[in-house]
């Protein structure tokens, strides 16, 4: 093969689809590998989203070496074509910007995501627990979502549709690097 994997990032709000679309790429792209944010525990970081938000989200404040080493031992495996990462910064962390050739925004109405992470995340818990989320959301959580949306998805290459079929969005982000590989 002899050339440098595409990178491609997927962000979403929680809820939004990340994981499902990275995994949906990973099946139809060949020689792909995926990464996975939520999968690692990045020291000297942020704890608390919802502070780390109010305090003005600066994204660099994210020590990423942890995933900047995996995606660097990727990039030396020469049968490796695609790195996908499930990664909700898109270009906004300086030290992991220059590794990403397509950044991908999956614009999930919030609603959408809030009923996916309740599905997702209760199905076996009690309604207190649901309550005391959604109060949380309120209270706090909502900032970090429009975060997203005032911050990462306008430093995207590309915004989908989050309510389409992710075999819809998936379809679109191949015709996205298949256009963007012929330059």
């Amino acid at each position: 093969m002899g050339q440098k994997p595409i990178i491609i990032s997927i962000a979403a709000v929680s809820g939004g689809g990340k994981t499902t679309i990275t995994n949906g790429l990973k099946k139809r792209l060949d020689n792909a590998k995926a990464l996975y944010f939520d999968q690692y525990e990045f020291d000297k970081s942020p704890t608390d989203i919802c502070k780390w938000v109010e305090d003005g989200a600066d994204y660099n404040e994210w020590n990423l070496e942890s995933l900047i080493t995996d995606i660097q031992c990727i990039l030396d495996d020469p049968t490796i074509r695609y790195i996908i990462l499930d990664y909700p910064f898109a270009y906004l962390n300086d030290n992991i910007s220059d590794c990403i050739d397509l950044a991908v925004y999956v614009d999930t109405p919030l609603d959408i995501a809030m009923a996916r992470r309740i599905t997702r995340d209760y199905s076996n818990n009690k309604w207190e627990n649901i309550q005391s989320d959604l109060t949380n959301y309120l209270l706090r959580g909502r900032l970090a979502y429009l975060e997203m949306e005032k911050s990462v998805k306008p430093s995207s290459d590309i915004i989908l549709d989050g309510s389409l079929s992710i075999e819809m969005i998936v379809e679109k982000i191949i015709t996205e690097i298949k256009r963007k590989s012929r330059f």
